[in-house]
């Protein structure tokens, strides 16, 4: 539950520390990398260092706004898990008030830098947090829906950063949004599965099985998300001129992906999920990269 005692004035450096925490820096840069990467597919020759810098300041903002303000809504459930027990608003080393009042300040710059690109770019931002945030947050205490629902905000990274190049929602726009969305399942199936535990703790139903280690459904979910990335990896070959080279690289590291969820399936065990996690790492920049040196070669 959240801790509310009174803690000694936090040195500077700790201070900084406790924002990286509130805004998940780490996870921040996961997020905002994929916007990036699609400004620059999208955009070929056409970026420039400012334009790529503004959508990375103004990604960082929002998505650390989101992420502050899931902290305030789940400070009475994350004292409850090991991973999330020392953030610092659970913690109380941060008032609820403080961290909201960061998410509003952040919020408020990162949609009006993401604004000066167009008014789409700085919409698809907004719906981004109001997703995380207030749909996706809630309910995941509810039903494990709220996975399917967490791929939406999760996916739109892409659109943003190439709605940002293009003004308006390209195919390829599209394709990536949906490479990206099917990544994230299995993604979110291997470290639901491995975290079940916690999870049960804090309330979160993060799959939707009862008992992980007896239901193979999570594996074969697993398998069946990641296998349409193979094919999908061809299309911008038909749609944007992308090289042959770059989308069979795609392809391949598709059925790389599909294999460790297989495994996964067969497995059930900690060593597959922890395998299909650190592939599923590897996954996106792999794939992102390919297509922006398919891109511009």
């Amino acid at each position: 539950m959240y801790n509310d005692r009174t803690y000694p004035a936090l040195s500077l450096k700790d201070k900084i520390a406790d924002y990286g925490l509130l805004i998940k820096f780490k996870l921040s840069l996961t997020v905002v990398f994929s916007a990036v990467m699609s400004y620059l597919i999208v955009g070929g020759s056409n970026v420039n260092f400012i334009g790529t810098l503004a959508l990375f300041i103004g990604g960082m903002l929002v998505t650390g706004a989101a992420n502050a303000l899931n902290q305030v809504l789940e400070k009475d459930y994350d004292g409850l898990m090991e991973r999330t027990k020392n953030r610092p608003v659970v913690t109380g080393r941060m008032s609820p008030s403080e961290a909201v009042l960061a998410a509003g300040l952040m919020c408020l710059v990162g949609i009006t830098i993401l604004g000066t690109f167009n008014a789409l770019t700085a919409f698809l931002g907004m719906l981004s947090l109001v997703l995380y945030s207030f749909l996706y947050t809630p309910l995941k205490r509810f039903s494990s829906v709220a996975i399917l629902i967490g791929t939406l905000p999760g996916a739109l990274p892409v659109l943003i950063g190439a709605v940002a190049i293009q003004g308006s929602i390209s195919s390829l726009a599209i394709v990536l949004f949906i490479i990206q969305v099917l990544w994230q399942l299995p993604h979110f199936f291997a470290i639901g599965w491995l975290g079940f535990d916690d999870y049960q703790k804090a309330g979160y139903k993060m799959l939707p099985v009862k008992d992980q280690k007896l239901d193979p459904k999570i594996g074969l979910l697993s398998f069946f998300t990641a296998l349409p990335l193979i094919l999908i990896g061809f299309a911008p070959l038909m749609i944007s001129g992308i090289n042959l080279i770059a989308c069979v690289l795609v392809g391949l590291t598709g059925i790389v992906y599909s294999a460790f969820a297989w495994k996964f399936y067969i497995n059930a065990d900690r060593a597959s999920a922890l395998k299909l996690m650190f592939c599923s790492f590897f996954y996106l920049p792999i794939i992102l990269f390919s297509y922006y040196i398919g891109s511009i070669t």
